[in-house]
């Protein structure tokens, strides 16, 4: 696909294309368009794209026919007469989205804006098996469809969020360092065969940084980095407006980048790894070492009461003033934003946005992750940066979940080869 020379803004945003294609490609494009648009004219479309108006009437006839787009109001008058707006049909199905965490399972039914419809979210021992955890799913989605007045019809594809490295093009999981026993296994083909629709499958810091991307921090943002930071660490990189997975579909995978040459062994197999030393199992560890060695009396009766220390305790302790808890937590950020100070000075991005469950113990944990980060990069690539908290907080999984089903349903070759196939 070429590009034209002095493209609009206007082009840049719907698609960054400007038309040399043809047939099918092109009804695919001005799908994208309409879907990025709240409402956008015949001959809105022929500007942007290129294409004369009869060739734009003709695509949008085929896109009206398959259901995916309808009239939707007027334009304001121009002085002649008011121009049909189109709009692409929201209320045509619904996906269904799954985030699976190292402790808890949070499943949704969303339209196909990615807006949620209905959620569960629930504890989850990540100890179950494969086939368990999608059991699970798929009766917490039944459940909400019932209560919505959702008929499996309806539902048009499913996306789910693991903790993990995966192989994006097969679905699968390869060498993941919590989910043990389900290396290799097919969690995309397990998911259609179950749902009877089309299924996907990404680590769980590329779903967040879709969701962001989609409704939170990132909408808007061309080059932003999302840190997932709770049981593992992980990041999200979207590039030019794109998530960006790299070669084999492990690109952010931070949590295992050595920060120093300590012998504390990572679950991956290596020592020294970012996750191992600052993620929220090493946070509790340190924490419930302070317990037990009496340093901090406040960790101590938390511990007591609670048999075991979670992030969250540790956050809590820190806001009643326990100096011990406040370290603990400036640590894990200083070594955060050591590695995240790297990613910067590598790419170079206008926004890192900070999110997972480690990442709600507080501000301390926020200001020593960009202290680090301002502290260790170069002057020039944070002249322009950000570093901020998530926005959307746990729904980020949910919606980025549903974002990866819609990306790739209403891609350009998937819809165009349905055009092609139908006509």
């Amino acid at each position: 696909m070429k590009l034209s020379a002095g493209m609009t803004d206007s082009n840049q945003r719907y698609g960054k294309f400007h038309v040399d294609i043809s047939g099918a490609t092109s009804a695919a494009h001005i799908l994208k368009i309409i879907r990025n648009h709240d409402g956008v004219s015949r001959a809105e479309l022929s500007r942007i794209t290129g294409l004369s108006r009869s060739t734009i009437s003709q695509h949008v006839d085929t896109l009206q026919k398959m259901g995916l787009v309808c009239e939707s109001g007027t334009a304001k008058s121009t002085g002649g007469r008011k121009a049909r707006l189109l709009q692409f049909k929201k209320d045509g199905g619904y996906v269904i989205s799954i985030d699976l965490g190292a402790t808890s399972l949070s499943v949704a039914l969303c339209g196909l804006e990615a807006e949620p419809v209905a959620v569960d979210m629930r504890d989850f021992d990540v100890a179950a098996s494969p086939c368990e955890t999608i059991n699970r799913a798929q009766r917490i989605a039944s459940e909400l469809m019932e209560s919505a007045g959702v008929d499996q019809s309806q539902i048009r594809g499913v996306g789910m969020g693991v903790p993990g490295p995966i192989e994006f093009n097969s679905g699968t999981l390869v060498g993941p360092a919590i989910l043990r026993g389900w290396n290799r296994y097919p969690i995309a083909d397990a998911l259609q065969s179950r749902f009877g629709c089309p299924a996907y499958v990404d680590n769980d810091a590329n779903v967040m940084a879709l969701g962001e991307l989609w409704a939170g921090a990132g909408k808007g943002v061309e080059d932003f980095i999302f840190v997932k930071v709770g049981t593992g660490i992980g990041a999200g990189i979207v590039c030019g407006g794109q998530l960006y997975r790299g070669a084999d579909g492990c690109a952010g995978d931070i949590g295992h980048v050595a920060v120093d040459y300590s012998d504390v062994m990572c679950a991956c197999g290596n020592t020294g790894c970012l996750e191992a030393l600052a993620a929220g199992a090493a946070i509790a560890r340190r924490a419930e070492r302070a317990a037990v060695e009496g340093t901090s009396q406040i960790l101590a009766g938390l511990m007591k009461e609670h048999g075991q220390l979670t992030a969250k305790d540790i956050g809590l302790a820190a806001l009643k003033g326990d100096p011990v808890s406040a370290e603990i937590i400036r640590d894990s950020g200083r070594l955060i934003g050591m590695v995240i100070a790297k990613a910067i000075t590598f790419f170079n991005p206008s926004l890192v946005i900070i999110g997972g469950g480690v990442s709600k113990t507080g501000d301390l944990l926020l200001a020593s992750i960009r202290e680090s980060v301002y502290r260790r990069s170069l002057p020039l690539a944070t002249r322009n940066l950000l570093v901020q908290s998530s926005t959307l907080d746990d729904s980020a999984g949910i919606i980025g979940a549903a974002v990866l089903v819609l990306e790739e349903l209403f891609s350009p070759n998937r819809i165009a080869q349905v055009i092609a196939d139908s006509s």
